[in-house]
């Protein structure tokens, strides 16, 4: 297992600034990380430092809270679409979910879900698994494995609880084969990122990527 071949290569924090981004960017070319992930004014940047190389774009969409309302949403989605973004890692509506609200959250998602397949790009739709139930978890599983989704992943990183093995456990165990799962939140070292991925984990969202990549060449 190659565990760069996995990681979204992260740069979220409110402060960021294009040295970061750059940074980062040329971090995933030297060790062929998945994607970059980096806040949406940065978008065009990013893809400007990949440019010619297999390195994924990947902005967040109703970041970090996911209470913004879906037409809000809809614009920033247009606009990662034409800033050249790959990938789109959406918070839902946590709100809505902690309040049984899942026809809500159903339009929501195939509202937003038409401009990226339309436009061939993947999602990631983040559920805030540390903050749900195991039945919010499930019905989560359910609602967008049947929309057909790319990716559901665990977390934004700022709630309380980030990634768990359990929540990818679940996860695993509720969504159709072809829906593949994100961990993200907290996890900064590779034996933590070797577990995600042996339950069940396509992708690691991280910002210590590098090190994760140092830590598997040492014990090798």
């Amino acid at each position: 297992m190659n565990v760069a071949s996995y990681i979204d290569h992260t740069v979220l924090k409110p402060t960021t600034v294009l040295d970061d981004v750059q940074k980062v960017c040329e971090e995933a070319l030297e060790y062929k990380f998945a994607a970059v992930c980096v806040p949406p004014p940065f978008v065009r940047a990013c893809r400007e430092f990949l440019k010619g190389s297999d390195v994924k774009v990947a902005t967040v969409i109703g970041f970090p809270f996911g209470y913004s309302v879906p037409k809000a949403k809809l614009c920033e989605v247009e606009q990662a679409i034409q800033d050249g973004c790959d990938e789109l890692d959406v918070v839902i509506n946590i709100s809505a979910a902690k309040s049984g609200l899942w026809n809500e959250l159903e339009d929501e998602m195939t509202m937003l879900l038409a401009p990226i397949h339309a436009n061939d790009r993947k999602i990631k739709v983040i559920i805030e698994s540390g903050i749900l139930t195991d039945d919010e978890i499930v019905t989560c599983c359910r609602i967008y494995g049947a929309l057909g989704v790319d990716y559901v992943k665990t977390s934004t990183g700022y709630a309380e609880t980030g990634a768990t093995l359990k929540a990818v456990q679940l996860m695993k165990a509720n969504l159709p084969s072809g829906v593949k799962i994100k961990a993200a939140g907290g996890i900064k070292t590779y034996a933590l990122a070797k577990q995600f991925i042996e339950a069940g984990a396509n992708r690691i969202g991280s910002s210590s990527g590098v090190g994760l990549v140092k830590q598997q060449s040492e014990e090798q």
